[in-house]
């Protein structure tokens, strides 16, 4: 069996086939909030939604988190778009990042579209208050778009268009948006700063699942890494020591996604695969 069929690396890779995937418990908890809110009505939206007085009250800094998974309980529409939004573009990117880097990708862009959009609130001494998770959705969108820029899809279900247009599209109609804002209910700064996270989070290479880059983590790796004087060499010994790093380094990718390996740990995957390549020969 080769380092590619083990079932901790099909599962975190195609995790959406294989068990609920977090797109899934997401959306389910978007929707339980959102009966929530018919059940306990306006003080319970209240709660939850971002207010533009969030610095004066910063106790209430939870609402960063909250407000993007409330929605406007007299708007079905809201959430509808919102999660087939979520579904759309996060079934693909979960695949790419695993579970639980998917998941702060989604986390971070909502808090970070909420903060930018207080700011701007604050700046402008409109009162207001904020819900939805288009913030976050958008990030995944900004992302997605990067990732498959050519892949079509049909607007209204009768134009087509490929995902970078689609992109630009949102793109243009946000910026028009924030630039008018007067009258409008529609977020469209959140919108902006989401997709400036997501586009920021591709561009960069970065994941949040390590606050230490990688070039530092392989140097660190070396620096630390106890080396015997006398190198005894003993194959069995050292199939089973490989066989050991590969299994935790899949481990890695079935919590944290392929993204988050090092150099050093795509090398060790790439030797086991010669080994084992070379052993079927």
């Amino acid at each position: 069996m080769g380092i590619y069929d083990r079932p901790y690396y099909r599962d975190d890779r195609g995790a959406w086939l294989s068990g609920r995937s977090m797109v899934v418990n997401l959306i389910l908890l978007n929707v339980g909030v959102y009966i929530a809110q018919f059940l306990f009505g306006q003080p319970l939206t209240a709660v939850l939604a971002l207010h533009d007085d969030l610095l004066a009250r910063p106790w209430q800094v939870y609402q960063l988190l909250t407000y993007g998974f409330a929605h406007d309980p007299n708007s079905i529409m809201h959430i509808l778009l919102n999660m087939f939004g979520l579904w759309l573009f996060g079934t693909d990117l979960e695949g790419i990042y695993g579970r639980t880097e998917f998941l702060r990708i989604y986390l971070v862009a909502i808090v970070l579209a909420g903060i930018v959009w207080v700011g701007i609130e604050v700046a402008n001494e409109r009162a207001a208050e904020l819900i939805g998770a288009s913030g976050g959705v958008m990030g995944l969108m900004a992302l997605y778009v990067l990732h498959f820029p050519r892949r079509g899809f049909y607007v209204w279900g009768v134009l087509p268009m490929p995902a970078w247009a689609l992109g630009i599209l949102y793109l243009l109609m946000d910026i028009s948006g924030a630039a008018n804002p007067e009258g409008s209910s529609v977020a469209n700064v959140a919108h902006l700063a989401g997709m400036a996270f997501g586009f920021a989070y591709y561009t960069s290479g970065m994941n949040l699942g390590r606050l230490v880059p990688r070039r530092f983590s392989d140097l660190s790796g070396k620096l630390f890494r106890m080396r015997p004087r006398l190198k005894i060499h003993d194959p069995q010994r050292d199939a089973r020591d490989l066989t050991a790093q590969v299994d935790e380094i899949l481990e890695k990718i079935s919590r944290e996604g392929e993204a988050s390996l090092t150099k050093t740990e795509r090398r060790t995957l790439e030797e086991a695969s010669r080994r084992y390549q070379r052993r079927r020969q």
